[in-house]
């Protein structure tokens, strides 16, 4: 398949997708809000609306794309330290989704607090990948440089970047070897992807090696590490996490099940079901990992008879209630704050895991099932350092909590290990600015 017959397929779809957007927007009025931007209509940034420093004899435009709630933290470090960056007067944060929209939102709102005259920040959501969307958003736009996040790959979009000479760079770049069989299986889809690309930042070794196994330029590809390990937690958010663990806890245990799917909420509950036979007290916080499936963990939690609130509603857990469901969107870190030890899903069923980083930040010892591939270099470099455990099932998972759950006096010094974890493998940040800058 090539980019041409793609476009056909796409534009084949299109009462298949305005559908979609209209059934998701039914259900949530957020999917229509802003649809305008999906079809390329972006308002013109024009630099009279602020005044240019002395400092730049050119405007430079930068867009990030953050696809969505994950991508967009992930990139906070990145978008703060280029908002600070003398190189560009405005930086453009795009996203796919809503929940992505408004983490972004949010950064944008703190940084703004910077009170920095130099650089205007504003965002959009990223067109459907029509070739005639793609267009009217770029020509809204004078692009000097675009970063996209991890594995957002437009063909049409990168074509359209390429026909106007926009550079293009990939950052914190992953690529699985069951990803790279995909695209193999399209080798002038993908030559014409990669080949509209000036540079890929991947996160490790085994991620360049999978991307150059697709016939890339090995001087395009290069390794910067993961700007995961940079991700910090201001001291307004570790206070909003001590205040919730006040009222939700106290001095009751506490562990949490991060990103779960469906396949694994059977096993999570029943996990919880044998520990309060050991510890009566303790409390479970469960997040699904999209909003469609928190009224099926719901169902599923009054199924297997437990006593749980919902944090979406601001209910507060009494001493009889043992789980809390977390329904609501980008919240994970907040919630993981409150826990003693974490679990990660997506990783007792074939998904790969999510990213284990995300509750480390806050110094938990972390859990994941053994499928993991979607971050297996990070899996490695946390088990090396003795931040993360491997469970096979439920018995195992339940069983390690035990063990960790005997050993609370222990806890700080896996809060020890987690600080030592990201200083050492910090610094990915700085080395992905540095390429941003050579690519203007």
């Amino acid at each position: 398949m090539n980019r041409q017959i793609y476009t056909l397929g796409l534009y084949c779809l299109l009462p298949i997708i305005l559908f979609y957007f209209l059934y998701r927007g039914i259900k949530d009025p957020r999917y229509l809000k802003h649809f305008s931007e999906r079809l390329g209509f972006a308002k013109k940034i024009k630099s009279s609306s602020f005044k240019m420093p002395s400092k730049f004899t050119t405007e430079k435009t930068l867009l990030i794309h953050c696809a969505s709630v994950g991508e967009t933290k992930a990139s906070i470090p990145l978008i703060s330290q280029l908002f600070k960056n003398e190189k560009f007067s405005q930086i453009i944060i795009t996203n796919t989704t809503p929940t992505g929209r408004e983490e972004t939102e949010k950064l944008i709102t703190a940084l703004s607090k910077l009170n920095n005259p130099q650089v205007k920040i504003t965002h959009y959501y990223l067109p459907i990948d029509w070739p005639v969307c793609c267009q009217l958003f770029l020509n809204s736009l004078n692009l000097d440089a675009v970063v996209l996040m991890e594995t957002e790959l437009w063909p049409n979009f990168i074509h359209q970047c390429k026909q106007k000479n926009i550079p293009i760079l990939l950052a914190n770049a992953r690529m699985s070897e069951k990803s790279a069989k995909k695209y193999q299986r399209h080798p002038k889809l993908t030559k014409g992807i990669f080949s509209g690309l000036s540079l890929i930042a991947c996160q490790y070794q085994s991620d360049k090696t999978q991307f150059l196994s697709l016939d890339i330029n090995e001087q395009k590809v290069t390794c910067v590490g993961s700007i995961k390990f940079d991700i910090k937690i201001d001291e307004h958010l570790k206070n909003k996490q001590i205040q919730l663990k006040k009222l939700w806890r106290d001095d009751r245990p506490c562990w949490i099940a991060c990103s779960i799917h469906p396949g694994e909420f059977s096993a999570i509950l029943s996990s919880h079901k044998e520990l309060l036979t050991e510890y009566p007290n303790l409390l479970l916080i469960a997040v699904p990992r999209h909003p469609e499936q928190f009224e099926v963990l719901k169902n599923k939690t009054k199924e297997m008879q437990f006593n749980y609130v919902s944090h979406s509603k601001g209910q507060a857990p009494n001493e009889m209630t043992q789980l809390v469901i977390g329904d609501t969107m980008g919240e994970l870190t907040l919630l993981c704050g409150v826990a003693d030890i974490a679990f990660v899903g997506g990783s007792l069923i074939a998904r790969g895991g999510h990213n284990p980083l995300e509750p480390a930040v806050c110094g938990l010892p972390v859990l994941m099932g053994n499928s993991d591939y979607n971050f297996s270099d990070v899996s490695i470099i946390m088990q090396e350092s003795e931040c993360l455990s491997i469970v096979n099932d439920e018995k195992e998972l339940a069983s390690k909590i035990s063990s960790l759950l005997s050993q609370q006096d222990k806890l700080p010094e896996h809060h020890e290990k987690t600080q030592i974890l990201f200083e050492k493998n910090g610094q990915a940040v700085i080395r992905l600015t540095k390429l941003i800058e050579h690519l203007i």
